[in-house]
């Protein structure tokens, strides 16, 4: 996993909306990590992490693609639903929890990092696995992100999202995304890795559009807010500038709605109002900045948004738990 972190909401063929607003402080990053290709009866357990041991793993967050690009298979997750998945499904796994999948009866179960080869591709392992019956191939890709930022987005998903490529116009460019990395990988060039990050991460935005696409009327949370009209503009006010000196007046005039509005339906969808969601936002962003480099306290507050180090220290201890100097060093 070694993809170069990339600003997802500048990723070509990215639509310009709310969804990639509240993403652009979100790295994200992402490729493809595995070509594999199973003969009936086959069965493979993939296991919850890929690499436990990296820098700052338990700061990161991980999530799986798998793209169904020939036959079909059995798919049971975590919680022990079964799904059955076939020949142009993409499914999105955000937790990268341990799952199996099958195919055929009474399968003897594999585990996946057992049968991992090397490709051409860096990065891009081979699964050659069984000999008899109908092949199924899956391309699987990761997308990463920090923790502590992508948190609220990746909670608020299920933990297993099947989408369907079509021929459909309103599918166009999630089809062809899912094609292109198929083509990218079967041509086996070692300077595609860079392309299947971007590509990867087109296809996640793209499967979060089609997600909140299918949103009940009812529906709380990060992305239920993104559909609602005045909701959706405040959290791009606030992504796009977490510094400034925001108010709720200041906020509700510039989102288009009165204050009570405004903090009803933030309260409503969210859970939080929208100074304590600024205030949320705004500490991940800085915790953020405190592991990754050595920015020194006094830019780190003042980027946040606090014209003090104290009321900054105190807002983050209470967000976090522990005074931003313990967080550095912990």
């Amino acid at each position: 996993m070694t993809a170069t972190p990339t600003n997802i909401a500048e990723t070509p063929g990215a639509k310009p909306d709310v969804l990639s607003e509240i993403l652009r402080g979100v790295r994200l990053s992402g490729s493809v990590f595995l070509d594999g290709r199973f003969c009936a009866p086959f069965g493979v357990i993939s296991p919850q992490r890929w690499d436990e041991v990296g820098p700052l793993a338990h700061l990161r967050h991980v999530s799986v693609f798998h793209l169904i690009t020939r036959g079909h298979a059995q798919l049971e997750i975590a919680d022990g639903s079964v799904t059955e998945v076939k020949a142009g499904d993409v499914l999105l796994l955000p937790f990268t929890a341990a799952h199996r999948f099958w195919c055929g009866d009474n399968p003897e179960f594999a585990y996946a990092p057992d049968l991992l080869q090397p490709g051409s591709i860096p990065g891009v392992d081979l699964v050659r696995y069984g000999t008899q019956g109908d092949e199924t191939r899956f391309v699987c890709g990761f997308l990463e992100s920090a923790e502590l930022l992508a948190a609220p987005f990746f909670r608020a998903l299920p933990p297993l999202i099947v989408e369907r490529t079509s021929d459909g116009p309103a599918s166009d460019l999630f089809t062809n995304t899912a094609r292109e990395i198929v083509q990218r990988v079967d041509g086996g060039d070692p300077s595609a890795t860079y392309l299947l990050s971007r590509l990867m991460e087109v296809l996640f935005l793209e499967v979060l559009h089609r997600h909140v696409a299918r949103l009940p009327p009812d529906a709380k949370g990060i992305f239920a807010a993104t559909s609602d009209a005045v909701v959706s503009r405040a959290l791009s006010l606030l992504h796009n500038a977490p510094n400034k000196r925001w108010t709720v007046e200041t906020l509700a005039q510039e989102a288009g709605a009165s204050r009570t509005i405004l903090t009803e339906r933030f309260n409503r969808l969210i859970g939080k109002s929208p100074m304590e969601y600024l205030t949320h936002w705004r500490i991940q962003l800085a915790a953020d900045r405190l592991k990754t480099g050595s920015h020194r306290l006094a830019q780190v507050s003042h980027e946040a948004g606090y014209e003090s180090e104290a009321a900054f220290s105190r807002a983050f201890k209470r967000v976090m738990g522990v005074s931003p100097g313990a967080w550095r060093t912990a």
